[in-house]
């Protein structure tokens, strides 16, 4: 800050010395170390010395580089980056992390006493350092907590990261330890109605309502200004238990030149950034944890505990949460061997609806085939409106089939009908996370459209055997509604295609999932999935030993791998049909 602006701020009462009110950087960590702190401060990504990721990157990202959209070596926020999950976002928290392993590292510190404190973007770091590492003991995230915007930079946002909370959720995930927050006349000024009195709420609950604090300062733009950081050096003495005679005032100290506080010179020379930086980078990231990934694969139960709750949340949704789903006939038409039943099926738990229509042999086997297509509900008739053959096998078969009009497919809006590049929030800015930091992708949307399906076999069908067939472009569909069923879908029969989230190309294809190739793309969910019968076609020799072998230490059966030529529909559902001979018959009218 120049010498102008500092003495306007000393006028409004904002800060107290010329030198000092500089940099509320430097301002806070001088007072804290003389306040008998070990103060550590970190240059964020693309400001100072931690330039390798420069500034305009980090935090001004516009527009995709298709030098950097690659199958392989690709960079920041592009499609294969966030199916990876790499964010400039999540670099930023772990780069929080090692600073307190570093900080642990030292003699002098007391390892329960550690603390962060930061504004703005350093106070987005500080709450979600405070969500995510147990060791802190205090945290005061200044101007940044809030109902109202939750991180305009891109260096704040992260795709899955806000899905149905907020800042004010993350920031409550650190109760009962003590937590202090700012607001001022920014979009924290309504803190004080909205967002605080739940904080407070959640604290009292906890029996710990001296533990959270807001200083409402709305009478200052955004800021972390002396009045500020006054608020937190009170909140640090009496948490840390530092013991210091209340008031503390700051002291004025010499302000120190970028010159004086670099940490390069010519014996440390600044490292090299650039594109290829950030290619080899990302690449370390992505082989670095396929490593530990591989080497969990040859243990399926390990590969669980682990990839299993993190493909919850890729997801979004599972059976246990599917909702209570109810249906609604529109009409019933009978036909030469079976009932034909369109409707509605409606999940009220989440305000959402699905056409569909349910197939009923009138001499039913006990078994419902949810059959999954591109097309909908349509891709069950051929182009002139007739049952297609494996169909008919089926239904001669005493199978019921159901179909569905996922997402954006068949009776939807024409608006939000078959789509080839889903919707994005209006942010001018083409990353990624700006839409699926806050909302779900088509895909997992479509995903939990099938789990409704399952939801109300299991439910208002309970005697019937449940069967997933995903097959000619549906398979990926499939096989990621497996994972997250358990025992509820008895037999599945998928056809991947060789399908990878890795390679989608676009963030707003249709088929782009954010985390999706995290753990070891579509092979990891299809590991994730119950040992019940499965027919796979479609997929690497590498993926169906893993198969094999978690199906074998499983000790279950019928996991059949079609040949090339045996992978038709008509073949899947033959293999459906084979499980239901020992079944008795049964005959409905209903």
């Amino acid at each position: 800050m120049d010498n102008e602006n500092v003495r306007k701020e000393i006028a409004q009462g904002a800060e107290r010395f010329e030198e000092g009110g500089r940099s509320p950087l430097q301002s806070r960590c001088a007072q804290l170390a003389r306040m008998g702190c070990t103060v550590f401060h970190y240059d964020m990504i693309g400001y100072g010395d931690s330039v390798q990721i420069g500034y305009e990157l980090a935090h001004r990202f516009a527009r995709q580089r298709p030098e950097m959209n690659r199958r392989q070596d690709w960079g920041l926020f592009s499609p294969q980056a966030e199916s990876h999950l790499q964010s400039v976002m999540g670099l930023q928290t772990w780069n929080s992390i090692r600073a307190l392993d570093f900080l642990e590292t030292l003699p002098e510190v007391d390892k329960q006493r550690l603390a962060a404190t930061g504004a703005s973007g350093g106070g987005t770091q500080t709450f979600m350092l405070a969500a995510t590492d147990a060791r802190l003991a205090a945290a005061f995230p200044a101007v940044m907590v809030s109902t109202a915007m939750q991180g305009g930079c891109v260096c704040e946002n992260a795709c899955l990261l806000r899905i149905g909370t907020g800042n004010v959720e993350i920031a409550a995930l650190f109760a009962p330890k003590p937590l202090g927050l700012t607001s001022a006349n920014d979009w924290t000024a309504e803190m004080s109605d909205k967002g605080f009195p739940e904080l407070r709420a959640l604290y009292r609950l906890l029996c710990r309502e001296e533990n959270v604090m807001l200083k409402a300062l709305n009478h200052f733009g955004h800021n972390y200004n002396y009045v500020s950081r006054t608020a937190m050096y009170h909140w640090f003495n009496r948490h840390l238990r530092l013991g210091l005679a209340e008031p503390i005032l700051e002291r004025d100290y010499p302000y120190l030149s970028q010159a004086e506080l670099t940490v390069w010179n010519a014996a440390h020379p600044q490292p090299q950034g650039g594109d290829d930086f950030e290619r080899n980078l990302l690449r370390h990231w992505l082989e670095d944890g396929r490593k530990q990934l591989l080497a969990l694969a040859e243990r399926p139960r390990a590969f669980a505990d682990l990839a299993a709750p993190a493909i919850e949340v890729v997801l979004g949704r599972t059976l246990e949460s599917a909702g209570k789903v109810i249906w609604k006939e529109r009409r019933k038409v009978e036909r030469e061997n079976h009932w034909e039943t369109a409707g509605l099926l409606r999940n009220t738990t989440y305000g959402e609806s699905l056409p569909a229509v349910f197939f009923q042999p009138k001499k039913q086997r006990g078994a419902a085939v949810i059959w999954l297509s591109t097309l909908g509900k349509a891709g069950l008739r051929d182009d002139n409106g007739r049952l297609r053959p494996w169909m008919r096998r089926l239904l001669d078969g005493g199978a019921t089939v159901v179909g569905a009009d996922l997402l954006r497919q068949g009776e939807f809006p024409a608006d939000e009908g078959s789509l080839r590049r889903t919707r994005r929030v209006k942010n001018p800015r083409e990353a990624a996370a700006y839409t699926f930091g806050y909302n779900h992708a088509v895909f997992a949307q479509r995903v939990h459209d099938v789990l409704t399906i399952v939801q109300f076999l299991k439910t208002q069908k309970p005697s019937e055997k449940i069967v997933l067939a995903g097959l000619d472009g549906a398979g990926h569909w499939a096989a990621a509604v497996r994972s997250v069923c358990g025992k509820a879908v008895q037999k599945c029969a998928i056809d991947t295609e060789g399908f990878r989230f890795g390679e989608v190309k676009d963030a707003h294809d249709p088929d782009f999932l954010p985390g999706g190739a995290k753990y070891l793309d579509l092979p990891g969910f299809l590991l994730l999935g119950d040992a019940q019968p499965l027919w796979l076609a479609g997929e690497s020799a590498q993926t169906r030993a893993w198969l094999q072998r978690r199906y074998a230490k499983a000790d279950a059966g019928d996991l059949t791998f079609p040949e090339p030529g045996e992978s038709s529909p008509n073949a899947a559902a033959d293999w459906i049909l084979k499980g239901l001979s020992g079944l008795n018959e049964e005959t409905s009218g209903d």
